[in-house]
């Protein structure tokens, strides 16, 4: 039905405004008469549109909760937990405590839930895009053990390796990628105003280019004539190459070539590995049952190629084969990480010594982030090289041509 507003004024002549629902005006006048006021005015309440709504909505304007965001909330959630705040007046007052407003939205949403009568692991498991798999699982497990501040203690201290390790790999391409970023940049600006400046001068002077230097020119006759179709090109690259990388097949593939990449596909693995050890092991050690927690460990893996071989360990423990056998039969861990699993699962502390294969992983991707710079070096320098080749080849070696040209020789 239609909202209506309304002013009027009660039987001591106090002005009264508000909100009704009404078939019509005239039925809307009734209401109010019926409740005990005088209508002074009454209007149908038109909805005020925002133009960047519909932006919002598209992914691409819509903001997403940050590791540093969830990291604080799971901490201060520990805190009230731990200090006996009602879950909801806690979810309350973190909602309007945060500066995201995703995660403003989205905590009102769950408190709203919580107090319908949903659990919390349920309502939040309406917010995907927020909270994965593995938190709404450790958060299921606490509730359901009454340790739920344990859960959030856990899940900062994931999300802080997590938070550490991208500042790693971050730290490590930094300055390969700027130099990459200059070198484009300068091929870029030789090509489009050094080389058709250097070109002119040939043609007015009738000189014969070298083979270097027509190259050049001819690449920057290309990019200046079809730079829109280069950009198209690029721009509908990059469109469908997301829509392929999406779907089912288009994940798994793309996921086991990054694994492939030379320097930094040995390190990806690495930190995937390192991810599944962490958090099944701390999935275990909060009672999670093997099967559910592998399943689990393979969406939070974050690697479709990797995830893939963790479900068909868990299909193997399913069929009655025990954890060291899937593990082996999956080809993933080295003989070292399968002896320590091993031992684990003979002593019963399987949970403890994933972690000890975590760490030991860790240790591999700090040494190959040590050694990622080490290697790039000399490619950065080769590169530099052939750039600086090209320029004297291209550009400065018609130069040493350039007065014979004048003098007519």
């Amino acid at each position: 039905m239609p909202l209506f507003n309304y002013k009027g004024r009660d039987a001591k002549g106090a002005a009264i405004s508000g909100q009704l629902e009404a078939v019509n005006g005239d039925s809307a006048a009734a209401e109010i008469q019926r409740r005990g006021l005088i209508p002074v005015s009454i209007s149908e309440h038109v909805e005020k549109k925002d133009i960047f709504e519909g932006l919002k909505k598209i992914q691409l304007f819509k903001r997403k909760v940050s590791l540093e965001e969830l990291i604080i909330y799971c901490r201060q959630m520990n805190a009230l937990t731990r200090a006996g705040i009602p879950i909801i007046r806690a979810m309350r007052g973190l909602a309007d405590s945060t500066t995201s407003d995703l995660l403003h939205d989205t905590l009102h949403d769950v408190t709203d839930r919580l107090e319908s009568g949903v659990n919390l692991a349920t309502s939040m498991q309406a917010h995907p895009d927020v909270f994965n798999d593995m938190f709404i699982s450790m958060v299921h497990v606490g509730e359901n053990t009454g340790q739920l501040e344990d859960a959030f203690k856990q899940l900062s201290a994931s999300l802080e390796l997590e938070r550490d390790t991208r500042r790693r790999i971050k730290q490590a391409t930094r300055y390969p990628t700027f130099v990459i970023i200059a070198l484009l940049s300068a091929l870029m600006i030789i090509n489009l105003f050094v080389i058709p400046k250097f070109a002119s001068v040939f043609a007015k002077l009738g000189a014969d280019l070298p083979i270097f230097t027509k190259i050049l020119v001819a690449t920057s006759n290309f990019f200046l004539d079809y730079w829109w179709v280069v950009l198209g090109v690029s721009v509908i690259g990059v469109v469908l190459f997301k829509r392929w990388s999406k779907t089912e097949s288009g994940h798994y593939k793309w996921d086991r070539t990054k694994l492939r990449f030379p320097l930094v596909g040995n390190l990806f693995e690495l930190i995937t590995l390192s991810r599944f050890s962490r958090n099944f092991s701390m999935m275990l050690a909060a009672g999670m049952p093997i099967t559910h927690a592998l399943a689990v460990a393979a969406e939070s893996a974050n690697n479709k190629y990797i995830g893939y071989h963790i479900m068909a360990m868990k299909s193997g423990i399913e069929r009655g084969d025990s954890l060291l056998r899937t593990a082996s039969a999956s080809g993933m861990f080295t003989p070292l990480v399968i002896q320590m699993m091993a031992v684990g699962e003979e002593t019963g502390q399987i949970d403890k010594l994933l972690i000890d294969v975590a760490d030991f992983y860790d240790e591999e991707v700090d040494y190959g982030l040590s050694k990622l710079a080490e290697s790039i070096e000399p490619i950065l320098i080769l590169a530099m090289g052939v750039l600086v080749l090209i320029l004297a080849l291209g550009v400065f070696l018609p130069i040493w041509d350039l007065g014979k040209a004048a003098l007519g020789n």
